[in-house]
């Protein structure tokens, strides 16, 4: 098995647990914000930490991947004109990035405030509908 199947393996099994970790985030948040009046517990700091810290180690892989794709010669201006090469080599990459840069500024916002603001609720939303729509749902299910 060669270094870019290792790391698709990898990417892909942190896929799932990427999808947990949001799933819990998006329940902690949810809750922190309807149901201990904006008080931020410490369960939602811990999801939100982990689901910061997968979201990294997953950028981090797919950059890796990306660069490993590009050493070989990929044609760019091929790229752009396919619709399925075009989501895997720039929209992917780069929604999961803002992804990223949001789940660590909502991170930030959650461990240094006592109480969650409606703008850290949106921004939080914002990053999951990035990954929701940066996710390749059908190469990992299947459709």
């Amino acid at each position: 098995m060669d270094f870019y199947n290792i790391l698709l393996n990898a990417h892909k099994g942190f896929g799932y647990l990427e999808i947990l970790l949001v799933t819990l985030f998006i329940i902690a948040l949810l809750a922190t914000m309807f149901g201990f009046s904006g008080k931020v517990n410490k369960f939602l700091k811990k999801t939100t930490l982990f689901t910061m810290i997968f979201f990294h180690v997953q950028f981090l892989l797919g950059i890796i991947m990306l660069i490993t794709t590009f050493s070989k010669g990929l044609n760019m201006g091929e790229v752009m004109k396919n619709a399925a090469l075009r989501f895997q080599y720039v929209e992917h990459p780069f929604s999961m990035l803002i992804a990223a840069v949001l789940m660590t500024i909502v991170n930030k916002k959650v461990k240094s405030n006592d109480t969650i603001s409606l703008g850290v609720v949106i921004m939080g939303l914002i990053a999951v509908g990035l990954f929701a729509f940066a996710f390749p749902w059908t190469r990992v299910f299947g459709a």
